[in-house]
């Protein structure tokens, strides 16, 4: 009897290779599913602390940062909150105009206001925008279902904001109180 080895058999190491390919492929779907849509951008500007103008293939599209949610400044049925205006100016600290983003969808693709729902992450160092507003302070979780592809991570994120009193868990002692109710306003 012959002795089997790689040197002899290429052929059929190789098909062999190529039939559990797509196999190995599927199964790291499954395990691990890709989110849809990933698509690359440069930031316009900044409308508040979770919303943002993202040029995408040369369309301009507001993008709602999923995962998370910010005192209001700009909502159309609410006065503004304690820490609104510090979330928004962080915003544009963290996504300056011209910033190239990769920006990646969830399942939902838009919100009742015709916003693009993703996650935003600057190409240039990877940092992910969703998680450091939340991790800094400036953002609390707002999880809605069937977007949580970053949702124990955000989690995560705020208990440690909220563990070490970061950004609004000191400033108003959480999200959305009203900016007349907190001691000292929403300067700084």
């Amino acid at each position: 009897m012959r002795k089997w080895s790689c040197r002899r058999q290429p052929d059929l190491i190789m098909r062999t290779a190529l039939l559990l390919l797509p196999l190995l492929w599927a199964a790291a779907a499954c395990a691990a599913p890709r989110l849809p849509d990933d698509g690359l951008g440069t930031v316009v500007g900044v409308v508040d602390g979770d919303t943002v103008v993202i040029d995408l293939d040369g369309s301009s599209e507001s993008v709602r940062l999923l995962g998370i949610d910010t005192p209001e400044t700009v909502h159309p049925d609410r006065p503004p909150e304690c820490f609104g205006k510090q979330a928004s100016i962080r915003m544009a600290q963290l996504l300056p105009a011209g910033t190239a983003v990769l920006v990646t969808r969830d399942v939902e693709a838009r919100d009742r206001y015709d916003r693009l729902l993703a996650y935003v992450a600057r190409v240039g160092d990877g940092l992910v925008v969703n998680r450091a507003m939340v991790e800094e302070g400036f953002a609390a979780t707002l999880h809605i279902d069937p977007n949580d592809g970053m949702r124990h991570e955000l989690a995560a994120a705020e208990a440690r904001a909220r563990a070490d009193r970061r950004g609004l868990w000191a400033a108003c002692g959480g999200p959305h109180e009203p900016l007349s109710a907190t001691v000292g306003g929403d300067s700084g």
